[in-house]
């Protein structure tokens, strides 16, 4: 049976290819959900007008379609709340030399 912990590994191999950071240490994924081999994910992208949103949700399935238990992956992209700067990991926000007092509204 898949684990949480699996989709999640899974998704840290999965990178936006205009930004050096994992896509969820980004913040673009706002849930994961499993039930009987079935994983569910609400996510979304840096803009409306991301140039990767057909690459990013390919990668995504094809990666967490590898995990051992896993029958079907749901996306689901999602507009609210709208993706911030802020939801980036600390650990990403050093590595793309973000200064926090930038993320201030």
């Amino acid at each position: 049976m898949a684990s949480q912990e699996q989709v999640i590994s899974a998704l840290r191999a999965c990178f936006d290819p205009e930004i050096p950071v994992n896509i969820y240490d980004l913040g673009l994924v706002y849930d994961v959900a499993l039930d009987d081999g079935v994983v569910d994910i609400r996510m979304t992208f840096t803009s409306d007008s991301c140039p990767s949103a057909r690459e990013i949700p390919l990668d995504m399935r094809q990666k967490i379609g590898k995990i051992d238990g896993v029958k079907e992956v749901n996306l689901a992209v999602v507009w609210d709340p709208p993706w911030h700067p802020r939801m980036i990991s600390e650990e990403a926000r050093k590595e793309l030399g973000i200064d926090d007092d930038s993320l201030e509204d």
